[in-house]
């Protein structure tokens, strides 16, 4: 597998992970406050906390994937992540002007 292949499939998987676990969560809280089990308040209190949960389990697993890379490709992944940084900072100056 290519590294751009590696890559794209690590954030796909991460994303996806994130974007289940966040929809059913969210309706599994609405549920319990359409039954009267807990307060609108609660649920979003509770949804705050389920979304912040899934996004550590998503960072910890995709850090897991990254700590199993060869030197090659962590540096690979490395040189991406700057270009992207810069990608960025462009887009923001650009914003700024």
């Amino acid at each position: 597998m290519q590294f751009g292949e590696l890559t794209k499939n690590l954030l796909l998987m991460g994303i996806g992970a994130a974007a289940t676990t966040v929809d059913k969560s969210k309706e599994i809280v609405e549920d319990l406050v359409k039954k009267g089990e807990i307060t609108v308040d609660q649920g979003k209190v509770l949804n705050e906390e389920l979304k912040t949960k899934a996004a550590d389990k998503v960072s910890e697993s995709m850090m897991n994937k990254v700590d199993k890379m060869s030197k090659e490709q962590r540096d690979a992944l490395k040189a991406k992540l700057a270009e992207l940084d810069a990608e960025e900072e462009e887009k923001a100056e650009e914003k700024d002007d």
